[in-house]
């Protein structure tokens, strides 16, 4: 798809003369969409989420076997069941459940009905008074010693190693995960520079300032730079959006719970801010291929996994063949590399349930524990599968990321067999003006901010370093 170029140099007179028009072919990359394993073929919300922690301790538990074997050796692998406190040292494989009490339930938030006391809001809900505790398909048993409750979560599946004690609980002396899946060998990575520009956080409204999302689609069809970026542009293949294109005060909670003539006014507001993301996208289609994720305040379902946006709320942009809906989470392999992320509000969970404060080790984690939504269902609403787990990371990414974080935060990590996986947290676009563009054929990542950006009040505010 040629892009056109102008290059402008200043007369004599003061005034901007055009030099040369350049026509650059944008680069293209072989894409293959892996989203189908989140694309719900039923709706039956009857069944029990018992099920899910069932295929997920399924899907794993041979992979843990072999890395528990590798890593203690001749140890016994038994079940919870089977414990006994003259047992010698054995390992125990399950799923790990964080005993809270501050963890919200519905008793506490209708505590006024039952006379109790109500609970103050929290940002975060863990204590000192947290513990683990281990269960298989049969038991389950308390966890303690070298294993720190607060750097866990609910929903991990593992092996420990240790010993059942007189008081009934298991001492652990070490902790294992599953490896990560081999990575393929024989793939079509380019031999030349080709990249994926990711973006999170437009955060559009009806009355928002549409300046620095215009900037970004300037950038990326080449109306913006000197000839070197125009060029560098070029060779994005993909443009993807992770999440949350518009912001939060597009949706409202509230909504159907009100009269219709109090809610013209946000309905046509929301409205408004829709259309606006249909005419950005209108223009980076018209480009280059985009693979648009939704987010936590986008029109779409809440559960995981949240489906595409309608095409009907982006006519414009849905008219070219080079717009994709794609599901959160995100799965596909351009150019030979897979793609694997969410729009961020994993990450964002881990942060509240346990004392995880960098949004990159929390990304470090999932990819450690080899599942992208530990805490779903459980703190996390997702659908209630029956017989698979589709957030269990089965196939080794080679690019692993999470929008909508606090900060720019990116890192390489390395698997015992050699595969290599780029961790990437994507910030808020509308916040930061900060974006990410990803080489497929070295997976080395460069951080492009746009300018300095405007906050709420209007006052200026430079971008995060």
């Amino acid at each position: 798809m040629p892009i056109q170029i102008s290059n402008f140099q200043p007369s004599l007179t003061g005034s901007m003369q055009l030099k040369e028009e350049l026509s650059v072919e944008r680069t293209a990359a072989l894409f293959s969409d892996e989203t189908a394993r989140y694309q719900l073929s039923g709706r039956d919300f009857s069944r029990q989420f018992y099920h899910v922690y069932s295929s997920r301790l399924k899907a794993v538990e041979e992979r843990l076997r072999a890395a528990a074997a590798e890593k203690w050796g001749g140890v016994a692998v038994v079940a919870v069941s089977e414990l006994d406190e003259e047992r010698a040292e054995c390992a125990v494989i399950g799923t790990l459940f964080k005993q809270q009490q501050l963890k919200p339930s519905i008793l506490k938030e209708i505590s006024e009905e039952h006379n109790l006391m109500p609970q103050p809001p929290r940002e975060r809900f863990i204590s000192d008074s947290d513990h683990l505790i281990l269960e298989d398909e049969g038991a389950r048993i308390r966890l303690e010693g070298n294993i720190d409750p607060q750097q866990y979560v609910n929903g991990v599946v593992c092996a420990v190693v240790g010993r059942e004690e007189v008081s009934g609980k298991f001492k652990v002396r070490d902790v294992c995960f599953p490896d990560l899946p081999p990575q393929e060998v024989d793939r079509p990575i380019p031999d030349k520079d080709s990249y994926v520009l990711l973006v999170s956080g437009l955060g559009l409204e009806a009355s928002g300032n549409l300046f620095l999302a215009q900037l970004l689609v300037d950038l990326v069809t080449g109306q913006l730079g000197s000839e070197e970026e125009q060029k560098e542009m070029a060779a994005v293949c993909r443009v993807i959006v992770a999440g949350n294109s518009l912001s939060a005060s597009s949706r409202d909670s509230q909504f159907l719970k009100r009269a219709a003539y109090l809610t013209s006014d946000l309905a046509g507001q929301s409205a408004a801010a829709v259309r606006s993301l249909d005419e950005l996208l209108q223009q980076l289609t018209a480009s280059c291929d985009l693979d648009l994720m939704p987010g936590e305040f986008d029109p779409t379902n809440h559960l995981l996994p949240q489906r595409p946006m309608h095409p009907c709320l982006l006519p414009k942009a849905a008219a070219y063949r080079t717009f994709h809906g794609v599901t959160n989470p995100y799965q596909a392999v351009v150019g030979g590399r897979r793609l694997l992320g969410s729009s961020g509000q994993n990450v964002h969970d881990l942060y509240r349930y346990s004392a995880c404060d960098d949004p990159l080790t929390s990304l470090e984690r999932l990819l450690t524990w080899g599942h992208l939504c530990p805490t779903a269902p459980d703190t996390l609403t997702c659908y209630p599968y029956y017989d698979k787990d589709p957030f269990t990371i089965d196939q080794c990414p080679d690019l692993l990321f999470a929008g909508n974080q606090t900060k720019f935060a990116t890192k390489m990590c390395r698997g015992s067999q050699g595969q290599r996986v780029r961790l990437l947290c994507l910030p808020e676009f509308h916040r930061t003006a900060t974006c990410a563009l990803v080489n497929l054929r070295t997976l080395g990542v460069r951080r492009i901010t746009l300018g300095s950006v405007l906050t709420q009040n209007g006052e200026e505010a430079q971008p995060e370093k």
